[in-house]
């Protein structure tokens, strides 16, 4: 794909975005309509799950989240696009143009939204997006939502508490240089592209039934800055070094999980590798990634197969990595264990009515 298509790209995407910014409610269904392909296969965290064409995509969707939150803005701090790379052992169709962020939707909280109580106050909604684009408009959408973040903003956890830091809004780029409007130089792109490639690498060094607990042999130390820090979703939490990663994250997601060379067909929706600048990101929606061997967020195995949503935006300084932005959609990940989060908000939106502090 061409630099000059890339622009137009991202320049679309990002017209749209400050079009739903600023035109008013009774507006966004036109500017909708105006930036999304009619028959748009657009899919979101659970219990959002797909929406397929526009029109239901506005009934469905949006106005339902305009009524939450009248005067919801959005607020990426990493936009970025350009074409999959290949570069990925998962990766997807050749030639998808992407555009892809991450950031906030912030509004006041008035109405309910998918059965969380409204509280009447600011609040914040991490997102990460990928879209696929088709002749300058929006053909397929992936969105993940950190719907437990805002059950959380709330009153109400679903999970137990998050191993690593949680609370707060996610912040974004430290360098605030995330929102790449303009083209970037190629050598960056690739050198971004080319260490996200060999960090994957090593963590496909990892086999769970020879390595168990030690992650030695993925040699993330070689990739990663030594004041790194990643960010997961609510119910895994922000890690502020390599071993906080390996700690709060990692190793318990390696004992639940942890089959780095499944062989099955993967499936799904796969992003690949996207590098601009300083930045790289890639992504998986419903593909095939492990099966449950052993205890996650107090959930027994299953030994079934699962599927993932999983997105990752990197940012590289120097020849290290440095900030990882990692949405995962932890409700569809805890229904395919049996445990209907949605359900859990439920419950405990009935123990608070009856003067019951909840389960956490």
């Amino acid at each position: 794909m061409s630099n000059d298509l890339n622009q137009q790209n991202k320049d679309a995407v990002w017209d749209y975005w400050q079009k739903l910014n600023h035109v008013g409610i009774d507006n966004v269904p036109a500017a909708i309509r105006a930036a999304i392909h009619d028959d748009v296969d657009w899919n979101g965290s659970a219990p959002i799950d797909q929406i397929i064409g526009v029109e239901n995509l506005i009934s469905g969707f949006w106005l339902p989240l305009l009524h939450a939150f009248p005067d919801l803005k959005i607020r990426p701090y990493v936009f970025m696009g350009g074409i999959e790379s290949g570069l990925s052992e998962w990766a997807g169709e050749t030639g998808s143009e992407w555009v892809t962020g991450c950031g906030y939707l912030t509004g006041t909280f008035v109405n309910d939204w998918l059965g969380i109580p409204a509280t009447g106050k600011l609040t914040n909604i991490w997102f990460g997006q990928f879209y696929v684009m088709r002749e300058g408009k929006i053909g397929e959408s992936y969105v993940q939502y950190d719907i437990l973040s805002v059950m959380r903003q709330a009153g109400y956890q679903v999970l137990p508490p998050s191993p690593g830091f949680d609370g707060g809004k996610i912040p974004g780029p430290v360098a605030k240089d995330g929102i790449l409007l303009t083209e970037q130089d190629p050598l960056e792109s690739r050198k971004s592209l080319q260490l996200v490639q060999a960090m994957g690498k090593g963590l496909m060094r990892y086999v769970r039934d020879r390595d168990g607990g030690d992650m030695s042999r993925m040699e993330q130390n070689k990739y990663w800055h030594r004041d790194m820090k990643w960010f997961g979703p609510s119910g895994i939490g922000g890690c502020f070094t390599l071993e906080e990663f390996e700690d709060f994250h990692q190793r318990n997601w390696l004992f639940g999980f942890g089959d780095r060379h499944l062989d099955v067909e993967r499936g799904g929706r796969n992003m690949g590798f996207i590098g601009e600048g300083a930045y790289a990101c890639g992504g998986i929606w419903d593909s095939a990634f492990s099966y449950s061997n052993g205890e996650y967020a107090g959930i027994p195995a299953t030994g079934e197969l699962l599927t993932l949503r999983d997105f990752d935006w990197w940012k590289r300084e120097g020849d290290y990595l440095i900030e990882n932005w990692v949405p995962i959609d932890m409700i569809d990940l805890c229904r395919q264990l049996g445990v209907d989060l949605m359900e859990r908000l439920r419950q405990q939106i009935e123990l608070r009515k009856s003067g019951s502090p909840g389960l956490w």
